[in-house]
């Protein structure tokens, strides 16, 4: 186990359905993450924006996308995740993915469907909470709308960090604010948040926002409304200190 990680969230404007342009960008931008960095976060459905063409889209888990997020990892010898619209040869699925520098793959398939923007008409939901462990570390991943339930995110499973990659729209960047916060007071637990900016192909505005949070709800970094990396470094004794000192964990209903 170590102490601290220090982790990294890419925000970006992602062009919309092109898979190439993205990945180009996402080069350039992950050249400037620190070479201490642990982990780097990427937004939802990072290749292709917030798309609901899913037949088009959609790749295996032997993709090229998987194969790039591999090839990052290895090269930088960092944990890379995000998000991706993903076919697994029964359902498409919008799937959060986690490699290692080691090239072990773990995965989260989106829990709330976002039916409001027709997302549940295109994709099949998961079923299953998940836990990623890295070097003594416990990390909860969600994705976007699954933020806005907090009886899925509930700290009842023994996590430390809280993860939510997004798509989240300008127009309800109040609530993206207020839940982060909220999310990781309740849950007693470091949270990052990561979304994208721009204007997808759906003429959805987003302000992007990525913010990291501690135990206590302080605000350990953000990006307002551009291109870049947000890093934070968590602190496991600063973690267990806080929740011995404030137990609040153990009275939460079984």
């Amino acid at each position: 186990m170590i102490n601290n990680i220090i982790i990294s969230g890419i925000q970006f404007d992602i062009v919309w359905e092109d898979k190439k342009a993205n990945f180009k960008k996402l080069e350039y931008l992950i050249s400037d993450i620190s070479s201490d960095t642990d982990v780097i976060f990427l937004p939802e459905m990072f290749t292709t924006g917030f798309s609901m063409n899913s037949k088009k889209l959609a790749e295996t888990m032997k993709g090229n996308s998987v194969s790039w997020m591999k090839n990052i990892s290895r090269s930088l010898n960092k944990v890379i995740a995000g998000s991706l619209i993903i076919y697994d040869g029964e359902e498409y699925r919008n799937r959060f993915i986690w490699v290692d520098s080691g090239g072990e793959i773990n995965f989260y398939d989106k829990k709330y469907l976002f039916t409001p923007g027709g997302e549940a008409k295109f994709y099949k939901n998961g079923e299953e909470r998940k836990v990623f462990e890295y070097k003594g570390w416990r990390i909860f991943p969600s994705i976007c709308y699954d933020l806005r339930f907090p009886e899925w995110l509930k700290n009842d499973i023994n996590y430390d960090i809280i993860i939510n990659v997004a798509s989240w729209p300008q127009i309800r960047a109040k609530h993206w604010k207020t839940f982060l916060r909220s999310r990781a007071i309740e849950n007693q637990s470091y949270f990052a948040g990561i979304n994208r900016i721009g204007v997808d192909g759906r003429n959805i505005t987003y302000s992007g926002d990525s913010s990291i949070y501690d135990f206590d709800g302080n605000l350990l970094a953000e990006l307002g409304n551009i291109e870049g990396i947000v890093n934070a470094v968590f602190s496991k004794d600063k973690l267990m200190d806080y929740r011995k000192q404030f137990p609040f964990l153990k009275d939460k209903e079984k």
